[in-house]
């Protein structure tokens, strides 16, 4: 697989996770048609990013220079990673052993998923992404201020785990477009 393809692969990996993990939250009969959904379109994202035809100028593996594609899994990308987790990890953190408000864990995920992504927009030179990135950042957002009004675990979980899961599996649907 070309780098291209390895970062839907990610893509498209976390959104079944978001999706698969929060749909439990919801009752049996909305979570297991979900979970089955997003195994089904991983499934079909997985087979069309292994059939999808790129070229090697389109997979840009080397140094990034002036006039050259950025490295896609170079320092930059490492350094928003990094701070991804540390920022995941640290609000994580505060959220159950300083606030005791679990419930708002997935809300606290997504924000920071959503702007990894801010980050990956620069790294990658890849300014599309920002759309997927301020759409996940405003689902967490908004499950930080459900889980803050005391709404129910089934609300947060589905405004911000099941819909940043769907957006990430669309937007590697929507990647894989031919223009």
């Amino acid at each position: 697989m070309t780098s291209h393809q390895t970062s839907r692969l990610i893509g498209a990996i976390f959104g079944l996770a978001f999706v698969v993990a929060n749909a439990g939250a919801l009752p049996t009969a909305a979570a297991v048609p979900l979970r089955l959904l997003a195994i089904a379109s991983f499934v079909w994202l997985f087979i069309a990013l292994r059939r999808a035809r790129t070229s090697p100028a389109g997979d840009a593996d080397g140094d990034a220079r002036p006039g050259t594609a950025p490295r896609m899994f170079g320092r930059g990308y490492v350094l928003v990673v990094a701070a991804e987790v540390a920022a995941a990890l640290a609000g994580v953190l505060v959220i159950n052993l300083v606030l005791h408000v679990p419930q708002a864990t997935v809300a606290w995920i997504s924000l920071v998923v959503g702007l990894h992504f801010f980050g990956l927009a620069v790294v990658w030179r890849m300014p599309a992404l920002r759309l997927l990135a301020a759409a996940m950042a405003a689902c967490g957002a908004a499950g930080l201020v459900l889980a803050a009004c005391g709404a129910s675990l089934a609300v947060i979980a589905t405004v911000a785990g099941i819909a940043p899961g769907a957006l990430l599996l669309g937007s590697v649907r929507w990647s894989l477009r031919t223009p």
